[in-house]
């Protein structure tokens, strides 16, 4: 049986209902600690270093996790916990800094198997911020929005040993965004997570806001800025892309001197559609052993450097982009959905 108009609508209200006592609790939580409540001024609060290390040893070249596989997406049929211990037990042997972009089912149990196992991982969690007042359903978008980031306060706090951060919102404010959002309503979220936590607070979004005059009023509310530079969808043929990379990287962090400039999104992709805007803007050559020679670029340049990147990513995901199997957007992974390893990973073929 479908609910009513008027059911589905009381539904919403008492889910509202439910995510700001959930809210308010955690505010109220926050100032009996001696901290901020959400509307407070960032300027009062202390700005928090971000340390990528584990045990005195830097971890800075990290990698984007997505656990969903086949027939799996953030909105459906979560991983099983046997899966994601695979992955992770994958992960570690890479890596020992992961990024997630959610705060659902799959990041707790993440979070669960690292500490039970005691896996050399830090995880920096997120919180999938949609537009709220642009949306077609407002009431519905802010509870979505509430119970992502009241999400994402619990963790951290519940965690204190495997988070190392939070990022709220991805690609958010970059003009090209699908859910772009107002920069009050990010600003909102960012002040209520840093007054109620104790990690680092971001927000990530692409180079193209970052390098803009009105990125400024984000970056004045975070602890560390976070970037996204893909060579590929801006055009770049691959012998040219390492130099490009540099050169955005480099003008981001000149906008923000004082800031921590972190990577958290740079790779490329193995497979191309030719229809669409991606066949309209990617000039490169997808494939393994271009991304390969991209990934091997890359993670020297980001090592010498000593940048701390979140490279994109750990998996290929079907369930991202359009319903075509070739969708760009499913094949980033330096695995395959299948888990098996790509030559990037390998380290063999042409």
């Amino acid at each position: 049986m479908f609910p009513t108009r008027s059911s589905f609508i009381l539904l919403s209200f008492l889910l509202l209902l439910s995510v700001l006592i959930n809210s308010e609790h955690t505010s109220a939580e926050a100032n009996n600690s001696g901290q901020d409540s959400e509307g407070t001024s960032k300027d009062t609060l202390e700005e928090r270093e971000f340390s990528p290390t584990l045990d005195g040893k830097w971890i800075g070249q990290g990698i984007s996790y997505g656990p969903y596989r086949e027939e799996e997406s953030p909105d459906g049929l979560q991983p099983t916990r046997e899966e994601l211990i695979e992955d992770l037990a994958m992960l570690a042997q890479h890596w020992n800094l992961l990024r997630m972009y959610g705060a659902g089912e799959a990041a707790e149990e993440v979070l669960k198997i690292i500490h039970e196992k005691k896996l050399p991982l830090k995880v920096m969690i997120g919180a999938w911020i949609v537009p709220e007042v642009e949306a077609a359903n407002p009431l519905l978008a802010e509870v979505s929005n509430k119970r992502e980031v009241a999400e994402a306060i619990r963790l951290a706090n519940a965690y204190p040993d495997e988070v190392i951060a939070v990022s709220i919102g991805n690609e958010t404010q970059v003009f090209w965004s699908d859910h772009k959002t107002s920069p009050e309503v990010l600003i909102r979220y960012l002040r209520e997570v840093r007054s109620a936590t104790s990690v680092p607070v971001t927000t990530a979004d692409d180079f193209n806001f970052w390098n803009k005059p009105e990125s400024k009023q984000i970056a004045d509310e975070v602890d560390f800025i976070v970037t996204h530079i893909h060579a590929m969808w801006a055009g770049l043929q691959l012998p040219q892309a390492m130099e490009w990379t540099e050169k955005v990287y480099d003008e981001v962090k000149e906008n923000y001197p004082q800031k921590m400039v972190v990577i958290g999104e740079a790779g490329w992709a193995t497979q191309v559609h030719d229809e669409g805007e991606q066949a309209k803007l990617i000039k490169g050559k997808a494939g393994e052993a271009e991304q390969r020679e991209y990934y091997r670029q890359f993670t020297d340049w980001a090592r010498d450097q000593k940048i701390c990147t979140f490279y994109f990513e750990a998996f290929d995901e079907p369930w991202k982009g359009g319903p075509h199997p070739n969708e760009v957007e499913k094949h980033w992974g330096l695995y395959g959905v299948d888990r098996e390893p790509k030559k990037a990973m390998t380290g063999t073929g042409k």
